[in-house]
């Protein structure tokens, strides 16, 4: 491994409430308010976004603007898969949730025999489908789409048959098939889940940690995580800034009471960064247009830089 590269991912067809494209430049802007070189000691690379269609109506109602999401799960993949390739460790800044997706699916194509676990620090499950979703925005989605889930048994809604054709493409994003098993997904966090969701948790007995066990102990639940997912190979750690408190900040497109604090966040990230089985982070939903003074840019930049210093802290990274 040689180094950070950070992929910023400028897309926000996925979310429901406009800004999160924004969302890269204003951590940027918090670097430079707190006096970092953070993004002139580290490469970076900018995935190309297609957030123009957003002009158009979503023809999708049941998945909206499902065609230029998986435009961007193909673009993220490849970006990803070459930075691993390249062999060194990505941190990926996004905009909307969606295009997590497409870093599972680069991480796959890297490493396709490997098992990959993933930690998902956020407010929300994210495992809806265009049968469940109440809402069609795609950000609810991509952890279903990782894990090749329909969920048929809690379907509302009847998807258009070019959405479901959409829908099968995404999942062959980067190699055919599913990408995670459910049962190596860990939530940190969660703390707002429709039926749907909450019945995939059970049937799958996906591992599930409640805000107040990091608030016990952010160190202690990283480790708790991570043993959690000591038969995988591989972990990717996603942490959407909707699982901050919304007394923190109101710059995310879903705040929700009762989340974590700046430093519960800071902690525990980066003690997960420790673990040399952890070969991606992400940082995602920061909406500068919901915010005041910038406040969750710079929350976000804080964790980031303590995730970035603990990872460069690893031994295998040493020089």
């Amino acid at each position: 491994m040689k180094a950070l590269k950070i992929i910023e991912v400028k897309s926000e067809i996925g979310a429901g409430t406009r800004g999160a494209s924004l969302g890269v430049e204003a951590i940027k802007i918090a670097s430079l308010d707190l006096q970092s070189d953070f993004f002139k000691q580290n490469e970076s690379v900018e995935v190309e976004h297609v957030n123009d269609i957003l002009f158009d109506k979503p023809t999708q109602p049941h998945a909206k603007y499902i065609d230029g999401v998986m435009v961007m799960e193909e673009r993220v993949c490849l970006e990803v898969y070459e930075t691993i390739w390249e062999e060194y460790f990505p941190i990926i800044l996004s905009g909307d949730h969606s295009t997590a997706y497409g870093t599972i699916a680069g991480i796959k194509k890297a490493d396709p025999k490997a098992r990959l676990g993933v930690i998902w620090i956020d407010a929300h499950a994210d495992i809806q489908t265009p049968f469940t979703s109440p809402t069609g925005n795609m950000h609810t989605m991509p952890l279903a789409m990782a894990c090749g889930i329909d969920n048929l048994e809690c379907k509302v809604n009847d998807p258009k048959s070019d959405t479901l054709d959409y829908w099968e493409q995404i999942e062959n994003v980067g190699m055919p098939g599913r990408k995670v098993y459910p049962e190596d997904i860990v939530y940190i966090g969660v703390r707002e889940l429709e039926k749907s969701e909450n019945y995939l948790i059970n049937k799958y007995n996906v591992n599930y940690i409640e805000t107040e066990e990091v608030k016990a102990g952010p160190a202690k639940i990283a480790e708790k995580a991570l043993k959690m997912l000591d038969h995988c190979d591989l972990i990717y750690v996603s942490f959407d800034v909707s699982a901050l408190d919304s007394t923190v900040s109101t710059g995310t497109g879903m705040p929700l009471p009762g989340g974590l604090s700046i430093e519960e966040a800071k902690i525990l990230n980066a003690a997960l960064a420790k673990s040399p089985k952890v070969c991606a982070w992400e940082v995602s939903e920061v909406n500068p247009t919901l915010d005041t003074e910038n406040r969750m840019a710079d929350s976000a930049f804080e964790i980031l830089q303590a995730t970035a210093q603990a990872v460069m802290g690893r031994p295998v990274l040493a020089q």
